[in-house]
């Protein structure tokens, strides 16, 4: 019995320490990897938070707060207020348009040869650059180095300081905008504000009235931009120049503006 029982211990610690696999567990490591969308951060990149600008509802509040910017640039440039004041309004949206809010920028100055920063923006095309400025008063006199040293806007300032009219007009001329209706969206803004009295005030005694001299035709049956031309002793171009004429097309009853100063 004794050795039966040896017997066994001895094949069960034979089998208990055989071979074992030893079992190795390995470390993963994980990475976690960051990825930037190059989109998302120029975007970021372009919308920077503008200086703080003061908080305006209407268009009375706006030319209260930005006329003595305007006639100080008027001193300095011989840019009519009036002007500098209408161009704001019209271009800003009274400065709450997109770029005054996000670019401080209040004329709606394209990058051009900008070396500043900048926001994109739609205009005629899609995500236009356009100038972004620390404060409203750079945007302002920014406004009047681009006009002052520019060759196309040269004819500008052989102009008047006192005849809003024309400045209006010779801004189109020289390319400002495409607008056809620019001048008379600028004049409009003048006279229902009375923008004109900060030209005034700037020129003080300088300041005299411009007389308006106009001459208007109502269109009959018959008449052709060249007879028009003819019996105003004018020129066809100018007439289509006073009245945004892309044609020589007339229509009956349609009135013409042939000569203004």
């Amino acid at each position: 019995m004794k050795r039966s029982v040896l017997i066994f211990a001895i094949v069960f610690m034979i089998f208990s320490c055989g071979t074992r696999k030893k079992v190795v567990s390995k470390k993963v490591e994980t990475k976690t990897e960051i990825i930037v969308d190059p989109v998302e951060t120029e975007a970021v990149d372009r919308i920077d938070l503008p200086e703080t600008s003061p908080i305006i509802n209407t268009t009375t509040q706006y030319i209260s707060v930005y006329k003595d910017i305007a006639m100080q640039e008027m001193r300095i440039y011989n840019i009519p207020a009036s002007i500098t004041l209408a161009q704001a309004i019209l271009e800003s949206g009274s400065g709450k348009g997109t770029l005054a809010v996000k670019a401080n920028n209040h004329f709606g100055i394209k990058c051009h040869d900008w070396k500043g920063k900048k926001v994109y923006h739609d205009d005629d095309r899609r995500q236009e650059c356009f100038r972004k400025y620390k404060n409203s008063n750079n945007s302002f006199r920014d406004h009047s180095e681009f006009l002052a040293n520019r060759k196309r806007y040269a004819s500008l300032f052989k102009l008047r300081t006192n005849d809003y009219k024309a400045w209006a007009k010779g801004l189109r001329r020289a390319g400002y905008a495409t607008d056809k209706k620019y001048p008379q969206k600028l004049i409009g803004l003048i006279e229902r504000y009375e923008l004109y009295q900060y030209d005034k005030e700037v020129l003080e005694k300088k300041y005299k009235e411009v007389k308006i001299v106009a001459i208007t035709h109502t269109v009959v049956k018959g008449d052709t931009l060249y007879s028009l031309s003819r019996k105003y002793n004018t020129t066809v171009d100018v007439i289509k120049s006073n009245n945004n004429l892309a044609s020589n097309d007339l229509k009956i009853d349609q009135i013409l503006i042939i000569k203004s100063n």
